[in-house]
């Protein structure tokens, strides 16, 4: 299948590529279908194209490749809407923003991180109850957080 993006152009993509939110994202409530597109390999940034509206896609991030002790905890009843179980595989992104022409004022929302399993790819935009997690965290400050998370 192809997609005819503003920001990427023709995109191939498989049935099996397509990542599935039941609820859309946080404001984009409409939008179900995405495919996640990597154009640099080994970067911590993708991008979250969707499907039904080529003209937008999220930049996401690793947030384990800028803070190691990002450990976001799920309830249970949105761990089984994703139907993930401890053993399932699993990817964690953030929403990312990078000011025009301010690469190093990069920010990560790390309040509500999104969920992929990877085995279905059923996805999940999850808003933490966490005061540790900010929406604004500067990716490049090596700045902590501010208080411990449990793990």
């Amino acid at each position: 299948m192809t997609l005819e993006g503003t920001r990427f152009g023709t995109i191939n993509y498989t049935q099996e590529d397509v990542v599935t939110f039941k609820e859309g994202l946080i404001g984009f409530w409409d939008l179900k279908q995405y495919v996640l597109i990597t154009t640099k390999e080994g970067s911590m940034f993708r991008w979250l194209q969707s499907l039904e509206q080529p003209q937008l896609a999220f930049l996401v991030s690793d947030p384990n490749a800028f803070l190691e002790s990002y450990a976001p905890e799920i309830s249970q009843v949105q761990a089984d809407e994703l139907d993930l179980k401890p053993e399932t595989a699993h990817l964690v992104l953030v929403t990312t923003t990078i000011p025009t022409g301010k690469p190093n004022e990069a920010r990560a929302n790390l309040a509500a991180p999104i969920v992929i399993n990877l085995e279905t790819n059923c996805a999940k935009q999850v808003v933490l109850d966490d005061a540790a997690y900010t929406i604004r965290y500067p990716i490049f400050s090596g700045e902590k957080l501010k208080t411990p998370v449990a793990a």
